[in-house]
C-alpha cells in the first residue's frame, strides 16, 4: 500500500533484538522468517483485516490485476533506484523523541527513490508520485524505517479505501486513463479522498527527485527521555537549489538524479511536525494546520545511488512499523496494514526470477 517497499533479507540476526516489538511481530528478518510468521495476525488485531473483507494476499492480487504481474519486482513503486548516505542529527529532535538517531551525531542511511505504480518500466512523468524510503541505522543497533512520498497528504484514510481506489483508477485499454464514471462513483463514496485530491492539485510537483520534498504523512507517537508523548509527522525538505531538468527520455527523472548525485551530494532537512491535542492522527488525508510547531532535526545527505541489486535497497523493506525506542504507532490504520501487505508481497517476489532494473547507474 502507498509507498510500498517489501521486506529485506539484509537485516541480520544480530539486529533483531534491537528492532521494535512491532517489527519483530511482523517478521523482520530472513525470507524464512516470513514463512514462519503470520504477519496478517497483527493487522487483523488492528481491525482492518477481517475474513469478510481484506487479506494481504487479496491486496497483492489487486496490484497484479491493475498493473500486471512483473516477476521479481515490488507490487507498488516497482521502478526505483537504490541510494546510500548519512543523517547528521543536530540533537534538536531529542526534545520530543529519545531515539538515539536524534542525539547529536551521524548515522548511516540506506535509501530508495521510486515512482508509484506497479510497472517497473513505466516512462517517467512529472505528475507520477515519487517515493523516498529510508532506513536509519543507529550506533546502538536500533533501526528506523520510513517510506515517504512527494504528496502533501495521502489519498486514502483506510486500507479499504485504498483497495477500492486501485480498481477505480485502473487505466482503460482504449484510452490509457481511468474510467471517469467509475472514478466519479468512487469519489462520491469517499469524500475524504476527493478533499485530499483538491489539496494535492494545489501543490504541483517539483522538477525532479533532487528538489522534491517528501512527507511521511502518517501520524506516530513520539516520547522523549522524560516520558512526555506527542503526536508527530515528518518530512524531508530539499536544501540545495533545483537544477534544470530536461523532459526527454523514458527515464529522464532517474537519469537526472544519477547525473546530479555524480556531481554533488544531495541534501534535505529532516523536519518533525508536532501535533496539538485534537489534531487528526487516524486520517492521513487531513493535513495539520501550518501553524504547528516544527523541529529541524538535522541533515539527510544522499552521497551515492546504485542500480538495484542484491545487497542494496532492492531488498530492503521500508516498513513504517519498524521503529526505534521512543517511537510508536498511533491510531492511524494504514501503517500496520502496509506492513502486512509488504510482507505478503515480498514472499511472492522472493520466489520469483529477478529481472534487470529499468534504471541503470
Amino acid at each position: 500500500m502507498g509507498p510500498q517497499h517489501e521486506e529485506s533479507t539484509e537485516v541480520k540476526a544480530a539486529d533483531r533484538p534491537a528492532l521494535s516489538r512491532r517489527g519483530a511481530l511482523l517478521g523482520i528478518g530472513a525470507v524464512a522468517g516470513f514463512a514462519a510468521v503470520d504477519v496478517g495476525g497483527f493487522a487483523y488485531a488492528s481491525g482492518w483485516l477481517r475474513p469478510d473483507t481484506l487479506t494481504p494476499g487479496r491486496f497483492a492480487d489487486r496490484f497484479e490485476h491493475v498493473y500486471g504481474r512483473h516477476d521479481g519486482f515490488r507490487r507498488n513503486h516497482a521502478k526505483g533506484l537504490s541510494a546510500t548516505g548519512t543523517f547528521e542529527s543536530n540533537g534538536a529532535g531529542a526534545q520530543i523523541c529519545r531515539a538515539s538517531v536524534f542525539r547529536n551525531g551521524t548515522v548511516p542511511v540506506v535509501g530508495r527513490f521510486s515512482l508509484g505504480g506497479g510497472l517497473p518500466d513505466q516512462p517517467d512523468k512529472p505528475d507520477t508520485v515519487r517515493g523516498l524510503g529510508l532506513l536509519f541505522r543507529a550506533s546502538d543497533g536500533q533501526q528506523w524505517r520510513t517510506a515517504m512520498i512527494n504528496l502533501p497528504v495521502f489519498t486514502d484514510s483506510t486500507p479499504e479505501g485504498f483497495f477500492e481506489r486501485l480498481l477505480a483508477g485502473k487505466p482503460r485499454p482504449d484510452t490509457g486513463k481511468p474510467d471517469p464514471q467509475r472514478m466519479a462513483a468512487f469519489m462520491d463514496r469517499h469524500p475524504e479522498t476527493a478533499a485530499a485530491m483538491k489539496i494535492i492539485k494545489q501543490s504541483p510537483p517539483s522538477a525532479g527527485f533532487a528538489d522534491s520534498a517528501y512527507h511521511g504523512l502518517n501520524a506516530f507517537r513520539s516520547s522523549n527521555a522524560a516520558g512526555a508523548t506527542v503526536a508527530v509527522r515528518w518530512s524531508v525538505l530539499p536544501v540545495d537549489p533545483p537544477a534544470p531538468i530536461g523532459s526527454g527520455g523514458k527515464d529522464y527523472l532517474f537519469d537526472e538524479l544519477v547525473r546530479t548525485v555524480a556531481q554533488r551530494p544531495l541534501r534535505w532537512r529532516l523536519v518533525l511536525t508536532v501535533g496539538d491535542p485534537g489534531d487528526p492522527t487516524n486520517d492521513a488525508t487531513k493535513p495539520w494546520p501550518p501553524s504547528r510547531r516544527t523541529i529541524d532535526a538535522g541533515i539527510l545527505t544522499v552521497a551515492a545511488v546504485q542500480t538495484e541489486a542484491a545487497g542494496n535497497a532492492r531488498d530492503v523493506n521500508f516498513d513504517p512499523t519498524v521503529l526505534p525506542d521512543g517511537m510508536a504507532l498511533s491510531d492511524d490504520p494504514l501503517p500496520a496494514a502496509r506492513a502486512a501487505v509488504y510482507a505478503r508481497s515480498f514472499t511472492r517476489r522472493a520466489e520469483e526470477p529477478k529481472s534487470p532494473s529499468e534504471v541503470r547507474v
